[in-house]
């Protein structure tokens, strides 16, 4: 993988588009570290990424774009640097930060991390964490602790204006010994074995993995069973 050195010596820098404007599996690795600000009226709630997912648009079988462009997943198609939200089970969202070129339709999943800002906004929000390094273990606890819904979807994470929903810091990029990689969460079928998730070894925020459960059918012993 190429690795791309940190943009500036301050972690407090922005990244620029040109970090995102990579192939996914350079971008994913590489956002470990990077801090993810967002900017809400309640304040402003900052994130260390500890946990990435690459996919890899429409030759992905894991992915939403494997199947083409929808309304759902249209922001997946359009510029490096934005963010991608999507609602999940009818219950939870998710958030991606989109890369490689315009069209290519890839993402990172954005599935973990440490808040180092704004955590009593994050606790108001996930009042079901017993501690502060659960409030965003897991990429729906990620989302809900920094109140991300479906009207950020196509937000941009590169721009210039301070009260942008989001950017995205310079942070710590973290070395890549400590960068461990494997099959991503919940994934089935052909994309199941590739070691497309990546995560910061030894952090306690990163998320249990969980294989993939082939969803089954009910049965009629199903229905006599609720019955009863």
């Amino acid at each position: 993988m190429n690795r791309t050195p940190a943009t500036a010596s301050d972690p407090a820098t922005p990244l620029p588009r040109a970090f995102f404007d990579r192939p996914v599996l350079d971008v994913a690795p590489d956002l470990l570290g990077r801090v993810l600000v967002r900017t809400t009226p309640e304040g402003e709630m900052r994130v260390r990424l500890t946990e990435v997912e690459a996919y890899a648009g429409e030759i992905d079988p894991g992915s939403h774009a494997y199947r083409g462009r929808t309304s759902r997943n249209a922001t997946m198609y359009g510029p490096p640097g934005h963010v991608y939200v999507y609602f999940t089970y009818g219950m939870w969202h998710c958030m991606n930060l989109v890369c490689g070129p315009e069209g290519h339709a890839s993402g990172v999943l954005l599935r973990a991390g440490e808040m180092v800002e704004g955590a009593d906004l994050a606790r108001a929000r996930r009042v079901s964490a017993r501690r502060d390094a659960e409030l965003a273990k897991g990429p729906a606890r990620l989302a809900t602790a920094l109140g991300v819904d479906r009207l950020l979807d196509g937000s941009d994470a590169c721009g210039d204006d301070p009260a942008s929903p989001f950017r995205v810091l310079t942070g710590t990029p973290v070395k890549p010994r400590l960068v461990s990689a494997g099959p991503r969460t919940g994934v089935g079928g052909e994309g199941a074995a590739h070691p497309w998730r990546f995560w910061i070894a030894g952090d306690p925020t990163v998320s249990p993995y969980r294989a993939h459960q082939p969803r089954r059918r009910p049965t009629r012993l199903d229905a006599a069973a609720g019955e009863s």
